[in-house]
């Protein structure tokens, strides 16, 4: 059986949020953010919870129909001990988030963002 990296289970975390969202799928964005998340968008003037990104998430409010807005580029940026970053390229969003490792596994702690 294969081993995952740790590289590998940040970006299978950062998939969870972002398949999670395209899906409607609150079990994925659930395992994908941490408590405490913090998620910012400065061009719509928006501060989100995890609590508010599970409920829209339940909603259907990110459910993408379309192929083409379901491509998803995960690049970890830096991983050290019990933190990363990844930069997320899609084709609705550019993200930029931060991620922490917990006993329960890597979770989205804080996450930046605009429409592309």
């Amino acid at each position: 059986m294969a081993t995952v990296t740790e590289h590998q289970a940040v970006v299978a975390t950062v998939l969870d949020y972002f398949e999670g969202w395209f899906d409607g799928d609150v079990e994925r964005m659930d395992r994908a953010l941490h408590p405490a998340l913090v998620k910012r968008s400065f061009e719509l003037k928006r501060t989100t919870t995890k609590e508010q990104m599970l409920t829209w998430t339940g909603e259907g409010e990110g459910k993408a129909e379309d192929p083409g807005e379901r491509r998803i580029e995960v690049e970890v940026a830096d991983l050290h001990a019990n933190i990363a970053s990844a930069v997320v390229r899609s084709a609705v969003y550019r993200e930029y988030v931060h991620l922490v490792r917990t006993d329960e596994g890597w979770k989205i702690v804080n996450a930046f963002w605009q429409l592309t």
